[in-house]
C-alpha cells in the first residue's frame, strides 16, 4: 500500500513538473513583472496574446514568445542582424496533419510515438520556422515573418 502511495506522488510531482514547463505569456509575466510594466497599454495588450510588433525590444519579445528556438547572425552593410528562430513540428497520421505534440487517439498518448505497427506515421512530418524575428544594430525588431506549413 505505501509502494502505491509513493508512485501516485511520483506521478503527481512528474506531472506538475511537466505542467510547470510549460511557458506562457501569462507565466512569462509573472516572471519579469518589471519588463511588462514598462511596455505601453497597446504593447502588453500584444505581448498577453503571444504577439509581437515591429520596434519592439528583445525582452519584450521573449515575454510574448518565449525563448527562441534557434539564433542566427546576419551580417550586411548596414551592420550585424540578430535573428530569432520559433519553429514548429508538424506530425501526418496519413489523412491529417497535426502540430504537435498531440494526442493520438490510437494509442492512448501523446504524439511522436517511434514504434513497429500501424502508429509508424506519427514521425514528425516537418519541423518549420513558425516565426523568424530579425532585430537590427539597435536590438529592437525589424521584421516579422510568419510562415505557415
Amino acid at each position: 500500500m505505501k509502494t502505491l502511495k509513493n508512485r501516485y506522488a511520483l506521478a503527481l510531482a512528474a506531472g506538475l513538473v511537466w505542467l510547470g514547463g510549460c511557458s506562457t505569456p501569462d507565466s512569462r509575466i509573472a516572471q519579469h513583472p518589471d519588463v511588462f510594466a514598462r511596455l505601453t497599454p497597446e504593447q502588453q495588450g500584444m505581448v498577453r496574446a503571444g504577439r509581437v510588433g515591429v520596434g519592439m525590444d528583445m525582452d519584450t519579445v521573449k515575454l510574448a514568445l518565449g525563448d527562441p528556438d534557434r539564433v542566427t547572425l546576419r551580417t550586411d552593410a548596414s551592420g550585424q542582424s540578430q535573428i530569432w528562430h520559433y519553429e514548429e513540428t508538424v506530425y501526418y497520421d496519413g489523412e491529417f496533419f497535426y502540430p504537435g505534440p498531440y494526442w493520438d487517439h490510437r494509442h492512448r498518448g501523446w504524439g511522436g510515438y517511434w514504434g513497429p505497427g500501424p502508429w509508424a506515421f506519427d514521425a514528425p512530418a516537418a519541423i518549420y520556422d513558425k516565426f523568424v524575428i530579425e532585430f537590427g544594430p539597435d536590438s529592437r525588431v525589424k521584421s516579422i515573418r510568419q510562415e505557415n506549413p
